[in-house]
């Protein structure tokens, strides 16, 4: 069987039956890794950083909490996070743009609030809400309603359309909760919002670019204006 027949049905697989299975409602063998009352566990920049009414909040504007680069919010308690399925609820302003770095890295080298990483992407108008990105990784990795991979070479190819982008966005609530699942492990990545896959990712690049584990990190986009994002119920299951 050629090679992208047999990722075509891994694609498939993924789509029709492992997604329903590595997804499960219950919580069993998940940890709650924020209490919803304080930031113990996490470590950000205080002034962009809070809690409220249960949820973590991050907030930018152009005067008091102006940001010149992308900042962070990160899972400290843990740095070398490998395989796992984490869920949580989001919310976003609609100029907003944020989303979860995993087996992520501090880019100035030593812990800072300055990350790259795979990225769960969403923003407030849900143009990129569910895609695969990679900060200081390769850019776009996988378009909503797409399956892709990146080769040995560092090609970055389309394996399998299941969506279109309407259909995707159509499933997103703007300015308000959405539930947002990834699951992780070895090079398998896959996004779910609301329930509904948004986009699979297979890297098969060279392991001096792939990231096999590392930090879990909300992030704050820059942008002129500011932005608000808030997160809570965050559940962790490491496989």
């Amino acid at each position: 069987m050629k090679r992208n027949a047999v990722f075509t049905m891994l694609v498939a697989f993924v789509l029709c039956a492992s997604t329903v299975a590595a997804f499960g409602q219950e919580k069993e063998g998940y940890t709650k890794i924020f209490n919803g009352k304080d930031l113990t566990g996490w470590k950000g920049n205080p002034k962009l950083w809070s809690v409220e009414n249960g949820a973590i909040v991050g907030q930018t504007n152009d005067s008091d909490k102006k940001i010149t680069r992308n900042e962070a919010l990160y899972y400290a308690d843990d740095l070398e996070i490998g395989d796992f399925q984490i869920e949580f609820d989001y919310k976003i302003s609609n100029w907003g743009n944020s989303g979860l770095y995993y087996r992520g890295w501090f880019l100035d080298g030593a812990e800072n609030f300055h990350m790259g990483g795979y990225q769960g992407d969403f923003d407030g108008s849900a143009m990129y809400s569910g895609i695969m990105y990679g900060e200081a990784l390769r850019g776009i990795l996988a378009n909503l309603g797409t399956a892709s991979r990146v080769n040995a070479k560092g090609e970055i190819q389309e394996l399998a359309r299941f969506a279109t982008p309407e259909e995707v966005r159509a499933n997103v609530k703007i300015e308000d909760w959405n539930h947002y699942e990834i699951f992780a492990q070895g090079y398998l990545f896959i996004h779910k919002i609301n329930g509904k896959v948004t986009s699979v990712f297979i890297d098969e690049d060279s392991d001096d670019v792939r990231r096999a584990k590392g930090v879990l990190g909300w992030q704050l986009h820059v942008g002129d204006g500011g932005m608000r994002v808030e997160i809570k119920n965050i559940y962790l299951k490491k496989l």
